[in-house]
């Protein structure tokens, strides 16, 4: 065997379809190369010393060859190394002292609608304690079972069981105003959206979502998924209320999709310097990547977080202990979205009857107008 071409081919093949996503297309066969990044930049890393075994210091090719992966090992730690202890946090850590008036718990479960195994979750919860808890995945069984395993805890239910993969139910300890299942985008396909009141008796809003994923089986491209994200953000943009954004975006942290809900929504992660939290898959532990997300307005800062337990799901859950501090709110206030940015969203999504579904920010109503 040839080692030197063998290290070429797997670096140049790594560094390409880590390159994929930059094209400027939402067809599934590109974006999807957005999951495997941790994968690909490792590949790449490994071509990079492997190839120095057999590096010939006399051929320029060499040289070029080894100058383009190292360039392209370069990009593709830029696009994660946020998410490394290397960088300062988004979310600040928790002050000393906070009372538990100012303390939230959030708990989310992508269940898997065909799986059966819920013991393990179930014995999680009820260690854990959540104050708010987000199922999806969930069709009747699901909604009838979790009832009866943790209901008796939850006073406050928003329940949407269906049998496509989409259900979806949201429990609370906590009380609830204000609440709808809303279909964004897919008739289909529900979010959840609510008030919830904190303990201290100040309201926050509560957005669920789980997007449909840039699959063949499930859609061919990214719109849908990047429009229903859109949405999202610009109704936390336009929020009064704190805000907590999660679900299974079916989009990883480090997307230009994700990424710039977060820019458009002024919403904050909290794993930014504090690592990736990789929830699925949860049965594969070489392809795992973060596709369970809880995003948070500036108002909220990290004192605990983490993946749960495998509970025979392809997701493990996704927890975070939030203190709400809003008199430090502007220690990491998000910024405010550029032109630019409202023109990227403008780009992302399906613009079609938005106006109809919301009032559009003057950042965007002009550009949708133009």
């Amino acid at each position: 065997m040839n080692w030197r071409v063998t290290f070429q081919v797997i670096g140049i093949i790594a560094a390409i379809l880590s390159l994929f996503p930059l094209v400027a297309a939402d067809y599934w066969w590109i974006r999807v190369f957005d999951f495997p990044h941790l994968l690909l930049t490792g590949f790449t890393l490994i071509a990079i010393i492997l190839y120095f075994f057999t590096f010939k210091p006399k051929w320029v090719n060499d040289y070029l060859y080894i100058t383009i992966l190292l360039g392209c090992f370069a990009f593709q730690i830029s696009k994660i190394i946020e998410f490394t202890p290397f960088y300062s946090l988004q979310v600040a850590d928790s002050s000393e002292n906070i009372s538990n008036d100012n303390r939230l718990n959030v708990y989310g479960a992508n269940v898997l609608q065909k799986n059966e195994e819920g013991a393990e979750l179930y014995k999680e919860i009820q260690e854990m304690q959540p104050d708010i808890i987000l199922f999806t995945e969930t069709n009747n069984r699901w909604s009838t079972e979790i009832n009866s395993a943790i209901g008796a805890d939850y006073p406050y239910k928003v329940e949407e069981p269906l049998d496509n993969t989409y259900g979806m139910l949201v429990y609370s300890k906590l009380p609830l105003r204000n609440t709808s299942i809303e279909y964004m985008v897919d008739p289909e396909i529900p979010s959840i959206h609510t008030q919830v009141q904190m303990r201290n008796g100040e309201w926050l809003q509560y957005y669920a979502i789980h997007p449909t994923p840039p699959m063949p089986q499930h859609n061919p491209k990214s719109t849908d998924r990047d429009t229903e994200l859109m949405k999202t953000a610009i109704m936390s943009y336009q929020s009064e209320l704190p805000v907590i954004v999660m679900g299974d975006f079916n989009d990883v942290t480090w997307s230009d999709g994700t990424q710039l809900t977060m820019r458009i929504g002024k919403l904050l992660d909290y794993r930014v310097g504090r690592g990736f939290y990789n929830s699925f898959s949860a049965k594969n532990p070489v392809m795992r990547w973060p596709l369970d997300h809880i995003l948070v307005s500036s108002d909220f800062r990290h004192e605990k977080s983490g993946t749960g337990v495998g509970f025979g799901s392809d997701h493990f859950p996704a927890y975070v202990t939030l203190t709400y501090e809003p008199e430090l709110a502007s220690e990491q206030a998000a910024v405010e979205p550029t032109e630019e940015n409202w023109k990227q969203a403008r780009d992302q999504m399906n613009t079609k009857g938005l106006e109809s579904f919301m009032e559009i920010p003057a950042g965007l109503k002009n550009l949708i107008s133009n």
